[in-house]
Parts: structure tokens; sequence; C-alpha cells
């Protein structure tokens, strides 16, 4: 197999707080030798997850085994999602905001047609619903676990505590018509097509507000495992929570 030199489109301060965190780890398992040194390891978690490279390409890259690829990236994974906010932590720092902004999101999946729990009517996919929190410039705050695309995105908020966390700490918050119905602390536009003009009106300020909101998803999806994810459900949510812990990192 031919090899390439590539580049990710990261800092090396990313590169740095997610080898610190392995050397942490490492230390913490009593580890003595690991066929890579721990930037190495940091590298190949970060290229897979970026740039979406496959375990065959990093094992090729890397010169090291499919099974040794799994090892290294399912760690690093699992390191960067222990360091994920809570929803309660993520509340004390809504607190500081002036509002925050809801919005739900399909992360594709490669199942097939026999998985309807996990099919989209929607987006005529298989995928993973997150709900997403970010604040009034943008920036991501919390990424809820994946589940199962077939609750509605307002049933998916619920579950996860996210309204009720809203309504219990007074907090504004401004969300698509996807969320009618979610109560007093979330704002949502008009529904309907022959709309009064002052409400047409109201819902472009909305949706200018909320605008920020879809440049966090854009933000998100940067990172190209998750336009595609193919691994087992089970560990999605621990994937997504390791990229948004890595978006912070290189904030």
């Amino acid at each position: 197999m031919l090899v390439y030199p590539s580049s990710i489109d990261l800092s090396t301060r990313t590169l740095r707080f997610l080898a610190g965190q392995l050397t942490a780890r490492r230390r913490d398992i009593g580890t003595r030798w690991r066929r890579l040194p721990v930037a190495r390891q940091a590298l190949l978690a970060l290229a897979h997850l970026r740039c979406g490279d496959t375990y065959a390409r990093l094992a090729a890259g890397f010169g090291i085994g499919l099974a040794t690829v799994y090892r290294y990236i399912r760690e690093a994974i699992e390191v960067l999602a222990a360091l994920a906010p809570t929803l309660a932590e993520a509340m004390r720092t809504i607190r500081t905001k002036a509002f925050v902004i809801l919005d739900g999101t399909l992360l594709p999946i490669d199942r097939i047609a026999a998985d309807t729990p996990y099919y989209s009517g929607k987006h005529k996919r298989h995928g993973m619903n997150v709900q997403v929190l970010t604040d009034p410039f943008g920036r991501l705050l919390r990424a809820s676990p994946a589940l199962p695309r077939s609750p509605h995105d307002l049933t998916a908020a619920r579950q996860h505590g996210i309204i009720d966390a809203l309504a219990a700490a007074g907090l504004k918050c401004w969300a698509d018509k996807a969320y009618q119905g979610a109560g007093r602390p979330v704002r949502v536009p008009f529904r309907g097509r022959h709309l009064k003009q002052w409400k047409r009106r109201h819902n472009t300020t909305h949706a200018r507000i909320r605008c920020p909101g879809e440049q966090a998803m854009a933000t998100l999806k940067g990172w190209r495992l998750l336009r595609k994810l193919r691994r087992s459900t089970n560990r999605i949510t621990a994937t997504v929570q390791a990229v948004l812990v890595l978006h912070h990192a290189s904030a």
C-alpha cells in the first residue's frame, strides 16, 4: 500500500492537549511501553476524528496493526469523553450568558433498512439525534447523548432533561419550530403559511437570533467523522463528546 504525507487543519495546541490527557492516562494505568509514543497516538486519534480516516489507512500510515489502531482511538475517545461537560455544568455556564440556542442535528450512520428505529423520514436516511446547546455567539456549550432518530426534537430534549433544566434555572432559550409546546423557557417562531405582518417580522428576527446556532452545527460537522459514522451506535455518544472537548481545546 502506498503511503503519503497529509495535514490536519488543527492547531498544535489541540495536539498538545490530547497528548497531555493520554500521558496522564498512561501514568494512571502504569503503561511501560507502547508501539507509538503519546504524541503519535494523539495525532492518530486526531486524524481519525477530524479527517475521518479509516482504520486501514491509519494502520498503513503509522506502521501499526488494525487492532492497535482500534485500541488507540478507542482509548483517546474514552479519555476525552470523560472530560465532556454534564448538563448541570452546562447550565452553570449558560447562567452567565444572555440566552442560549437549542437545536437538534442528525448524525448519519451506516445502518441498513431493517434498522427502523434509526431511520429519519425527514432526512430519508439512518442517523442519531443529538441536541446541541450554543451561546449567543454560536460557541458550542454541550452536546447531548445520541438517540435513534425516530424521536421528535422536542421529545429528545425532554428525555435528556434539557427543557426542565432551562425552566428550573429560569434561562432564556431560542429554538426552531420543532420545539413548539416546550413551554415558557423556549421561544419558538410562529407556525403557518398566511401569517400577519407582525408575526412574519417576529419570525425574521427570531431566525437572525438562531443563526449562530446553525453556524455551530456546521462547526460540529467540520469534524468529518461525524458526517458518516461507521461504528456501533453504543459508541456514538462518546465520539460526539470527544469531538466537543477537542473543539473547546482548539478554540
